[in-house]
């Protein structure tokens, strides 16, 4: 590209375009990166400079940049066709990817509703615990229909409360937003949500006394699994979800577990639920779906929760809910051939001896003055920054130290996001060790130079 080309480039990008997450004034006054290309773990941006990709594209590439197997399966399908709807009609991909799916997740799960990202996964779950306990408050209902409790038909739905724990993440949907607790991300839209209860501090005896004392007006406890991730990679103690989901149980309240961040592999088992082997009712899944080449998102269900919907028409039990794009054929061949790398090359299994790697390589940054915490679990890593570890003084919200940190990077050739004072990585599974140090040694340059 040309240098004419790339200077009109940079000046639209910053006449036309909206970024998201993205203080936009502040923006305006840095030099635009612009991306072209990627291979493996690299980004090349429009001027021909080499970056490693430290955050996986936000999260979602999994087996690198141009892998030939998913290339070549989106190129077939678009061959037969890009796109039909879902609304009742099917799809050869969206069939193929839903076998396999099940086949991978907890085994509880029977049915696979599909979606476009993972606000919308989360939304479609908060919605379906809504309608399950509302459908079963009618009488009448059909001979699959979960039994009714006696209410009259037409009663409104006792069980319509959400349950999340306090620094919660889940989307930017209206209702993933209700069931969320960042402030900085949330609390301008208080108004327009609906109000849920916080679990504080993953304390599960405080859990108990809300789901005992509430359990008739809960729908649904919404969680992360192990770790929060737009929290600041925020770990759970161990047992904690195991907890959670024994009391879920004994108080009959749903649980919905949002593994859009950490399933496929991120966390070192195809899914977090994997760690503690527990078994939800609801499971959403997005981001590394595809392997980071297309939209999708799925919200997994027991049978028991599709079979309080399953009714004839006129009891309008159905599940009034659906997306344009919902099983999307090119998307699904690509989560198809993504799944089937997993599988060719072991991923997962290989990614062990990379997660120890990585875990060594970022020990000497745990004694760097400004460095408060590491938090891993896996490949998810989240490094906290202080002012002051001595005096617990943290950098305060002016100083943007995580964004400086991210640009002191970018000059290096790693590309990297904060979320306010900590420094995510999420590099692909793909990595290798040598780009783990790179990753490693970079990261620990750019704080130096930043952290002074």
């Amino acid at each position: 590209m040309n240098s004419d080309a790339i200077k009109k480039l940079k000046s639209l990008d910053k006449d036309v375009l909206w970024h998201p997450f993205t203080a936009m004034k502040e923006y305006q006054g840095e030099e635009p990166l612009i991306i072209e290309r990627g291979e493996g773990s690299c980004l090349f941006d429009i001027e021909g400079n080499r970056y490693l990709d430290g955050i996986s594209s936000l999260w979602v590439t999994v087996h690198g940049h141009r892998k030939r197997e998913i290339d070549e399966a989106v190129k077939a399908q678009i061959d037969r066709i890009a796109h039909s709807t879902l609304l009742g009609l099917s799809n050869v991909p969206a069939v193929q990817l839903s076998e396999k799916l099940l086949a991978i997740a907890p085994k509880n799960l029977r049915k696979v509703f599909y979606s476009d990202s993972g606000s919308t996964a989360v939304e479609i779950a908060i919605k379906m615990a809504f309608q399950y306990f509302g459908n079963r408050n009618n009488v009448g209902a059909g001979p699959r229909a979960c039994p009714p409790p006696g209410r009259p038909q037409g009663a409104a739905p006792t069980k319509t409360k959400f349950v999340t724990l306090e620094n919660a993440y889940h989307g930017d949907t209206i209702g993933s937003v209700s069931v969320g607790g960042i402030d900085l991300f949330h609390s301008i839209y208080r108004p327009l949500l609906f109000d849920s209860y916080k679990i504080p501090r993953f304390d599960l005896a405080w859990a108990e006394n809300l789901l005992h004392e509430k359990q008739g007006e809960i729908a649904a406890v919404i969680v992360e699994p192990l770790i929060q991730a737009a929290a600041g990679m925020i770990l759970q103690p161990p047992g904690f979800l195991r907890g959670l989901r024994a009391l879920t149980r004994k108080y009959n309240i749903l649980l919905i577990v949002d593994e859009v961040a950490t399933g496929f592999g991120r966390t070192g088992r195809m899914f977090a639920c994997d760690h503690e082997g527990i078994e939800p009712d609801l499971l959403c899944l997005a981001k590394g779906i595809t392997g980071g080449y297309l939209p999708l998102a799925a919200t997994l269900s027991t049978q028991e929760v599709f079979d309080g919907f399953y009714a004839d028409y006129e009891e309008l039990k159905t599940f009034f809910h659906g997306h344009t794009y919902t099983g999307n054929p090119l998307a699904c061949a690509a989560a198809i051939a993504n799944l089937e790398v997993f599988e060719k090359e072991r991923t997962v299994e290989k990614l062990q001896k990379k997660i120890a790697v990585l875990t060594d390589l970022l020990v000497p940054l745990a004694e760097h003055p400004h460095v408060k915490e590491i938090r891993q679990l896996g490949m998810m890593v989240g490094i906290e920054l202080v002012k002051d570890r001595k005096k617990g003084r943290d950098y305060p919200l002016e100083e943007r130290i995580g964004h400086k940190v991210t640009l002191a990077a970018r000059k290096r050739g790693v590309v990297i996001r904060p979320l306010g004072s900590v420094i995510v990585l999420m590099p692909p599974l793909s990595v290798t060790e040598e780009e783990c140090k790179i990753l490693a040694r970079v990261v620990f340059q750019a704080i130096d130079e930043v952290c002074k």
